[in-house]
Parts: C-alpha cells; structure tokens; sequence
C-alpha cells in the first residue's frame, strides 16, 4: 500500500458530546455522523491539558505538558521541541495548515504567532477570526473581498462580528474553502500530503451565521447539568469561576440568565453544524479527486466548554468530562475497519505517533504516546495505557493566586488534585469521580471516608505516572 494522505480537522473547544455519533439527539451533524459510520470512533479520548495552547503543544510534540514545557496560554515551545509534521515533511509529504496553530507564544495580543521549525510548506495561518495580526490570512482575504464586512464585523467584536457574519465569508467557511483549495489545485502531487484544516468554532464568544442559529433557536434544550448546591463540595476554585470565568476576566455562569445560557447553546450547537458542513464540503472534495480511499482522516478538537455544566462556563483548570474529553474519529478506507467504536482510554498525545506510523516515517526521538492504528483495527495486542492524564498549571488566565491541577483517569475512577503548597498557597483538595455510577459527575468522594482507600491508591498511581512520564531521554554517557 502507497503511503496514505492524512487530514486531521481540529475544533477548537468542542467537547465530546456535541456529536450526533456521541450519543447527543439534540445536534444536528449528518456529515460527522457519517465519517464515524466510515471509520473508527474512539469514546474515552483526552486531552492533556483542558487550554488551547499546551494541548496543542502536546499534538504536534506527542509529549506530555511537563515534558514539553509549554505549559500555559502564551508559553512557547522550547526551540529543541521537535513536531510531528517537521519529520512528516522530511519523509517527503507536502505539508501544509489552515487557520490556527496556536503552539506558539505571542497570540494572547494578536500579534504573530513565532513560527516553528514545523515543516509546512502551505502556512495559512489566522490565530481566529477577531482583529489582531496583520499577517492574519483570513482578516486580509475578508478585507481584499468584503472591506465592508471586515469593518462592521472588527467594530462589533466578538459574538455579534466576525461570529455572525454570513457563511459566505465566515472564518469555517475560508477554512473549508481554503483546504478544499489545497485538495484540488495547491498539493504538491508527486507526494503524498499531510493537511491541517484547523477551525476555531465552536470556541466562545457564542455567536453564527443566522441561518445556523435560527435552525436551533425555537427548540427546547436540555439545561446544565448540575442541581443545587453542587459546588459547595467542591473546591472553592470553582466557586470563584463560576461568578467570574478566566480568573475574572470573562463573565461566570451565575451572571447568565436562563434565556441567555440557552441562547449560549444554541450558537455553541451551530458553529458544530457550520463545521460539519464545512467537514461534508471536504469530504465530497476528497470524494472528487479520488482521494478518500487512501487518506487518514482524523476529526479531533484541542480541549472542550463547560457550556454551563456544574455551574461553570468556558473552560480553565476544571477536569470535568465534557472541559477534558473530546471526540476522535479515523477514517483510512484502505486501511480501517468501518463503522467501529474502541473504549480504550487514550490520549492527544497519542496522535502524533499514530501519523507517524501510517505514514511508516521514524517516530518522534522523546516521543510519549503509542500508534493507535491497531486498536483502531481492534488488534487484540495492541498495547494500551488503562490511565490518561491531563495538566492544568495556572494555564489559562493566571489567577493571583495560582491554580495547579492534575487529573488521571483510571479504570472507571477519574481523581482531580488541587495542589496546594509548596506549589501555591492555596489549600490542597481534590475531586474524585466513579464514572461508572456517576457519569454526570455530582458526586464528589474525595472526603468520603468510604472512599479513602481508593483516593489514597489513586493518588499513588498519580505520583507514579507522572515518574514514569518524566522526560528521561537525555543519554546516560556512563555509571559516573
């Protein structure tokens, strides 16, 4: 078999359950749906950290947030980091992305994010579609076509600007646009290609085409899922984002009003299905250039949104399901079974050597994830984890008064650590969930008495994987 095409499509804060094909009947996403029928839909994926920029850093490095050191929002990657697709281009695929990146270390003010040793040959990048670099190919292509739109959208600003301008000229759609582009016309044909098609929705601020939002505005939709008093047996962490979110920067969830936290869900719900018809456009375009057969497809998003789940919103150091697990779907026709579902815990670290083994290139020197092509054929020796694990290291907006967390996920146990001194001066507590009997996560057993054994091993095993994922591969030169 040739070396397969690969393209990975990434969202940007889209949790888990905002797919048809992950069990939610309120969404409306035929042409996910259908990739999942074509391929291989993974259940229990995590990311590695619940922020933009680490879990990112974390896909292109396959390597874990304290191994890496992009630790936070705004944090660069070191210089010696290799990414997956530098050794991809090396191998001889034509490289190329669309939209954001975001590994880099200067996008917080809109300024140009440093660019990588990152192999892409194709490099159009915009961070997102508000005001902010000039080197933003979205903002010059939306100027160049419709300076009208441009200027009563940057003047807007968010949820009622460039989120709502028409699909015609919206960022998804320059994404669609501008990777069918790449399919039909801009590849290098004489090698195989490795494309990026990175959309920013459904990520705040809450806002989509009229069309898309109207299709969901007169429906009744579920409401958060919490009850009364739910975080007073919490840490008192998220008490605080719940008044205010992004460590007081942005609003909290008790400062939304019932009609506007459904208006919330319907605008998150259709940039997903604005995605999805983008994702069909793409996929019809492969479809067209006789491509689809041998190409990896992967759909993935960088982290999830609270969407007023527990009484909080957007995202930071929360390790809830829907802030920490995120949807993954493979489609490879001439390499996949279809229509397959694996419950194998894995992890975005996980990605970058599975491209790397597809495409048969070498895998990453300090690489830390494992090739997921055979679980995804069902291989019954495929080796697995049984853990995932996912950093918080005061990595969005800082608070003052720093917040470190650290979650595993083991068997049906997830356990959360607030740490507490000597890394900051808040009090050390914890979250620790059965997902077996609580999915919904309301119930925290990290003071139950009944529950101290297990929190006490699960804090072990916590210890002892972040040893066993301690980057060691400095070469030992001798005994002395």
């Amino acid at each position: 078999m040739n070396a397969p095409n690969i393209l990975l499509i990434c969202t940007d804060q889209q949790r888990f359950d905002a797919l048809g094909a992950y069990g939610n009947d309120e969404i409306h996403t035929p042409h996910l749906d259908r990739l999942a029928e074509q391929g291989v839909l993974f259940e229990n994926c995590y990311v590695n950290s619940p922020v933009c920029g680490p879990s990112r850093a974390s896909l292109m490095t396959g390597r874990y947030v304290h191994a890496h050191g992009a630790w936070a929002n705004g944090v660069g990657l070191p210089a010696h980091e290799r990414l997956f697709s530098r050794t991809l281009a090396d191998h001889g695929y034509d490289c190329g992305l669309v939209g954001k990146f975001h590994v880099g270390g200067a996008c917080s003010d809109g300024r140009l994010e440093p660019r990588l040793d990152d192999g892409f040959r194709v490099f159009r990048w915009a961070h997102d579609p508000y005001p902010g670099s000039s080197e933003n190919a979205y903002h010059r292509w939306l100027r160049a076509v419709r300076p009208d739109l441009y200027d009563s959208a940057a003047r807007a600003g968010s949820g009622t600007g460039f989120d709502a301008l028409p699909t015609e000229f919206h960022y998804s759609r320059w994404i669609g646009d501008e990777t069918i582009d790449y399919l039909r016309r801009s590849r290098d044909t004489s090698k195989p290609f490795f494309f990026v098609a990175n959309f920013f929705d459904p990520h705040h601020g809450f806002g989509a085409p009229k069309e898309y939002a109207d299709a969901y505005r007169g429906r009744s939709l579920r409401r958060p899922v919490t009850r009364d008093q739910e975080l007073a047996g919490k840490p008192p962490v998220l008490t605080e984002a719940s008044h205010r979110s992004y460590a007081g920067h942005a609003r909290g969830y008790v400062e939304y009003t019932e009609s506007e936290l459904h208006d919330v869900k319907v605008n998150y719900y259709a940039m997903v299905s604005l995605v999805d018809d983008e994702v069909g456009r793409i996929l019809a375009a492969l479809d067209e250039t006789g491509l689809a057969e041998n190409t990896l497809v992967v759909f993935t998003s960088d982290h999830g949104e609270m969407l007023g789940d527990h009484q909080l919103m957007l995202k930071g150091p929360m390790m809830y399901e829907c802030a920490v697990r995120v949807p993954l779907i493979m489609r490879w026709p001439a390499g996949l079974p279809a229509g397959e579902r694996r419950t194998e815990l894995v992890q975005w670290i996980d990605l970058a050597p599975t491209f790397l083994a597809a495409a048969g290139a070498p895998p990453l020197p300090r690489g830390q994830g494992l090739d997921l092509l055979p679980p995804a054929r069902g291989e019954r020796d495929a080796p697995v984890r049984g853990w995932a694990l996912c950093e918080y290291r005061n990595s969005g907006h800082p608070y003052a008064e720093p917040v470190h967390t650290t979650m595993l996920r083991r068997d049906q146990w997830k356990i959360v650590v607030y740490h507490g001194a000597p890394s900051t001066t808040r009090a050390r507590t914890g979250e620790l969930y059965d997902l077996e009997r609580d999915p919904a996560e309301l119930d925290n057993l990290w003071d139950d008495p009944a529950h101290a054994a297990v929190r006490a091993g699960l804090q072990e095993s916590l210890l002892d994987v972040l040893v066993a994922t301690e980057d060691r591969s400095q070469p030992r030169l001798g005994d002395w």
